[in-house]
């Protein structure tokens, strides 16, 4: 397949398009707000009951993120291996997309007496997320050339913010403004949201279906008796990884900085409603300004990276990132709140976006096992966010307060600055300028 086909890039990234109003609406606007107001109750506070263990609410739906993303880094290797062998990553694709956008159009049930069957539909639509996202990263440096990685990789993550907008937008109408299509009942809103998330994901999702190639069969894999296990795999792509020495210390810096990263991606919505009370309303339009400045920072930190080094302009955004969590200790009013938002908003599509084609720079010229790669790749995130949500949700039931556990997370930035400082002196010394860029 010729690579830079304009075309198909369009198509690829039409499927953060298609995904990403799912991490909007169900991760960090919607969903978290609906969930923390039915589960705070008068007679029981902000505890919950789940199949009789008590637990902090907010806690309760970060334990189980957690939980998605374990499964997930125990399961992606071995599909990823599957998906190299037999060439059918487009099929591994639909089947999460499909299960993801079906759980998201079953939280359309999730009210406080169906509490089990939420978290549930929570956790599915969770891991068809990170599937579906595997599966598409692996495509990058099959369309794109290591010179257009940066650009590529940040396009994508602008035609999710845009089409996560949109669809937020929708949303937030009938969340605002129910009585405009006479809705009495508060919670349908919400369900409504869900319901229509799924069905965004489903019908975008075949625009890369129809476009991406379907990486043909592998004629190797078709005649083995059994396909190698994921985890050999993994075992192989660290092998390489020994001689390769930029990427493999890349990525003990991308696992240090991912713990925080997307710890508070994820919990940020929580945070809002628990501590400051936003309120639904107020905590959209926060998140709706996060998400368009987003598309300026990713687009920014693209062109910032051709003109000082991946490396460099990840160092910088660490930097903002830590700032980040010690005002976030201190925040005491939603004015405080929405600068943090706007700060949050231009470094976090970039640094996403930004690591994502730094490491696919790095990939072996022409490898075939690209999926195997990216594996590894997502498997160092998902670790990172299963050992960042989970320490989260325990700092807070063990403290009572959501500021301890957002100010331990600037601890895990420190170790991962450190780790990129390190790889800075030492690529000086192994690389020329020319492979910083």
């Amino acid at each position: 397949m010729q690579k830079n086909d304009k075309s198909v890039i369009r198509s690829w990234a039409f499927f953060d398009w298609a995904n990403s109003a799912y991490n909007l609406v169900i991760t960090s606007t919607i969903f978290p707000a609906y969930y923390t107001i039915i589960t705070t109750t008068e007679a029981f506070g902000d505890q919950v009951t789940f199949f009789g263990r008590t637990f902090t609410n907010t806690a309760l739906s970060n334990y189980a993120l957690s939980f998605a993303y374990l499964v997930m880094v125990i399961l992606l290797p071995v599909l990823s291996s599957v998906a190299d062998y037999r060439g059918n990553k487009k099929a591994f694709m639909k089947f999460f997309t499909y299960m993801g956008a079906a759980a998201c159009m079953g939280l359309y049930f999730f009210k406080l007496e169906t509490l089990e069957l939420g978290i549930i539909c929570f956790v599915i639509a969770a891991m068809g997320y990170i599937g579906g996202i595997l599966f598409n990263n692996s495509y990058l440096p099959e369309i794109a050339t290591p010179d257009q990685q940066d650009r590529v990789s940040a396009q994508g993550y602008a035609y999710g913010y845009v089409g996560s907008v949109l669809l937020q937008i929708i949303c937030f109408v009938f969340v605002l403004k129910p009585e405009i299509f006479g809705i009495t009942d508060p919670s349908f809103p919400p369900r409504l949201s869900f319901l229509l998330v799924g069905i965004w994901w489903i019908v975008f999702a075949q625009i890369p279906f129809r476009r991406l190639p379907g990486s043909g069969r592998n004629r190797e894999a078709m005649v083995r008796s059994r396909v190698k296990s994921g985890f050999e795999e993994l075992s192989k792509v660290w092998t390489q990884l020994k001689n390769m020495a930029f990427l493999k210390r890349y990525l003990v810096a991308f696992f240090f900085y991912s713990m925080g990263v997307q710890t508070i991606m994820l919990a940020a919505a929580g945070f809002g409603e628990k501590t400051l009370h936003l309120g639904t309303s107020k905590l959209i339009a926060v998140i709706l300004i996060i998400q368009l400045v987003a598309i300026a920072g990713a687009m920014l930190m693209s062109r910032a990276a051709v003109k000082w080094g991946n490396v460099n302009v990840l160092i910088a955004v660490v930097l903002v990132w830590i700032a980040t969590c010690i005002c976030a200790y201190f925040i005491s009013n939603e004015f405080q709140f929405y600068g943090l938002a706007v700060i949050v908003g231009l470094i976090m599509g970039g640094i996403q976006s930004l690591s994502r084609s730094t490491y696919s720079k790095y990939l072996p010229a022409n490898t075939p096992d690209t999926a195997s790669f990216f594996s590894f790749y997502d498997v160092t995130e998902k670790l990172a966010i299963v050992i960042g949500l989970f320490s989260f949700a325990l700092i807070e039931e063990a403290t009572g307060s959501m500021k301890n556990s957002i100010i331990a997370l600037a601890s895990f930035f420190i170790v991962g600055l450190v780790f990129l400082l390190l790889l800075r002196k030492s690529s000086r010394n192994t690389y020329t300028a020319a492979d910083l860029h």
